[in-house]
């Protein structure tokens, strides 16, 4: 009796640990019928090659025993991952750190992958040029390294790529300029060199290389009409910009600044639907012809070899930058009349070799304006502050003046 107790005591425990275990099962089943298997797999390697930062709590939602579709920065569709945003999104909070895993490849749905600012290091994974339904790939503020992987060019879907504030070296792939959907690429602040490839798509709208090492001349035909926002700031840019700005006329912002750009500006440039023309810091030269009144918000022309008269097109101007250049002769009168009128908030003028200007030494600045006329060929009649860069000497040498005009 006492064995036969023992037994049943025996079989009952048996059949409380099958039971538990198939109700693990079902669980687990659960899960992976409510999404891809392969998917599952994918997010829990992407996972473990990931940490949090000291006060991240982004993962404390992926617990791999209930529904995936369920974690922070996962969005599906069906049974399939359509959109992975690893990390709290909110400005300020802690990133992550870790590499990103090749298994990313495996989310065959990708739409849309992004990661925000923390320590993300390494490579970009080579398998992300699997993901052919991606649209939108962001990974900026972060620690990747090595080259943009040539194989995105097989993105054929993408629109937006965003690899700004990295390590990223080498050059930008003409695989990549060849995408025909692309309409934002964001990848300043980087190590990149080479030159700048042509790109294919007529949708692209904001071009973005600021604070590179990319070098070389720009095409008539390397960028196409529909750009909007260009920056390629901060890098070592050369040759003349008249071919490359005659089909451009939609662009709102410029900077070109600091390169080695030469030759004349073109005038057409000042037309375009511009609020920030950014020129500075180049080696323009020759004179600076608007065709009409320049209505753009922010001029800078400074620290260029530009030379003659100022033109009185560029009085509608709310912020203008013309020193450190070769400008010679009077100011125009539309300028006092603006900047007393507290239309111009900046004019610089400083480090020219102009003659004069029409102004009472009582006239009352607005305080919402500042105005430099320091170092240039003429007693400034009005006194007024000036940046530090422009140093302490209010008249530039006689010598020289006369050395200019002969």
């Amino acid at each position: 009796m006492a064995r036969k107790r023992g037994l049943l005591g025996c079989g009952i425990g048996s059949y409380i640990v099958i039971f538990m275990f198939i109700i693990q099962m079902q669980c687990q089943l659960h899960v992976l019928g409510m999404l891809d298997p392969v998917d599952f797999l994918a997010l829990q390697s992407i996972r473990k090659a990931l940490d949090e930062m000291p006060g991240s709590n982004f993962f404390s939602s992926w617990d791999f025993t209930s529904d995936p579709c369920n974690f922070a920065g996962v969005y599906c569709d069906s049974n399939k991952v359509i959109a992975l945003n690893l990390g709290d999104p909110r400005a300020g909070s802690p990133g992550l750190t870790g590499k990103l895993d090749q298994a990313i490849g495996k989310l065959s749905a990708l739409a849309e992958f992004t990661v925000v600012p923390g320590r993300i290091y390494g490579p970009l994974p080579q398998t992300l040029s699997q993901l052919k339904n991606l649209r939108f790939l962001g990974v900026s503020r972060n620690f990747i390294s090595g080259p943009i992987p040539a194989s995105l060019g097989q993105l054929r879907n993408l629109r937006t790529l965003d690899l700004s504030y990295n390590q990223l070296s080498g050059e930008i792939p003409p695989s990549v300029g060849a995408l025909p959907e692309l309409t934002n690429v964001i990848l300043c602040h980087n190590h990149l060199s080479g030159s700048v490839p042509s790109f294919a798509s007529q949708r692209l709208a904001r071009l973005d290389l600021k604070h590179n090492a990319v070098t070389g001349s720009l095409g008539p035909n390397s960028l196409p009409p529909s750009l909007q926002y260009l920056s390629l700031s901060w890098n070592q840019l050369s040759g003349p910009l008249d071919r490359l700005l005659n089909r451009m006329n939609q662009l709102n912002y410029l900077d070109l600044s600091l390169n080695k750009f030469t030759g004349p500006i073109p005038g057409r440039i000042f037309s375009f639907p511009l609020t920030n023309l950014q020129l500075e810091r180049n080696q323009f030269t020759g004179l600076v012809q608007p065709v009409e009144q320049v209505t753009i918000q922010t001029v800078d022309l400074s620290y260029n070899q530009l030379s003659g008269g100022i033109s009185p097109m560029f009085s509608t101007v709310e912020n203008l930058y013309l020193n450190n250049n070769r400008f010679t002769g009077q100011v125009p009168s539309s300028f006092v009349d603006r900047l007393l009128a507290a239309n111009i908030q900046i004019l610089y003028l400083q480090h020219n070799y102009l003659t004069g200007i029409e102004i009472s030494p009582t006239a009352d600045i607005p305080l919402s304006s500042s105005l430099c006329l320091q170092y240039n060929c003429m007693v400034p009649p009005i006194q007024t502050p000036c940046p530090l860069r422009a140093g302490n000497q209010k008249i530039r040498p006689t010598s020289q003046c006369n050395e200019w005009r002969g």
